[in-house]
């Protein structure tokens, strides 16, 4: 997905629900942030959304242009309506919101994940590829290690669950540098 398909997103999302400021969690997000990020984080084609001020319009978001609906098969890429406890995300993320607010967006804002609460996310949800998408955000320097451990202490998460993302992110670190 590219910044122009976010946006047009948006833009469908705000039509479809009436709601001018919505919430962009996942991978696609990084866009807010970065709208040139690397092509390996850009390989999903949908974006996960929600309207902050009534999340039950998830629903009517994937029902009306989620996969398998006409807007998939007309853009090759759609919404996921989901809901504010989607992610797991640390404490304060809703105020390192970036907005994405423009012409194409018809100026509704999607206010999107920052990338080191984007990263967090990913880790604590520990899929393959969650481990991927952050893989590339260390080789390309969009998250640095100080704000990432911050970040995961202020994460709502056991002990033990919160040692295993340490040791796993330093793991990616490491790599990256080896090359």
């Amino acid at each position: 997905m590219t910044r122009e398909q976010l946006e047009h997103v948006i833009r469908a999302v705000a039509d479809i629900t009436g709601r001018q400021r919505l919430v962009v969690i996942g991978s696609q997000a990084i866009l807010g942030q970065f709208p040139d990020a690397p092509a390996e984080l850009l390989v999903s084609r949908e974006a996960d959304i929600y309207a902050p001020d009534n999340p039950e319009l998830s629903e009517l978001i994937t029902g009306s242009i989620g996969e398998g609906s006409r807007f998939e098969a007309t853009h090759a890429y759609f919404a996921d309506g989901v809901s504010p406890v989607t992610a797991t995300l640390p404490a304060g993320w809703e105020s390192r919101l970036v907005p994405i607010r423009n012409a194409n967006t018809r100026n509704a804002t999607g206010w999107c994940l920052e990338a080191h609460d984007i990263a967090i996310a990913k880790y604590v949800a520990n899929r393959d590829k969650d481990h991927r998408y952050n893989r590339a955000l260390w080789r390309h320097g969009l998250i640095e290690a100080r704000t990432f451990e911050e970040r995961l202490g202020a994460t709502n998460i056991e002990e033990n669950r919160r040692s295993l993302i340490r040791s796993t992110a330093r793991r990616h670190r490491e790599e990256t540098r080896r090359g």
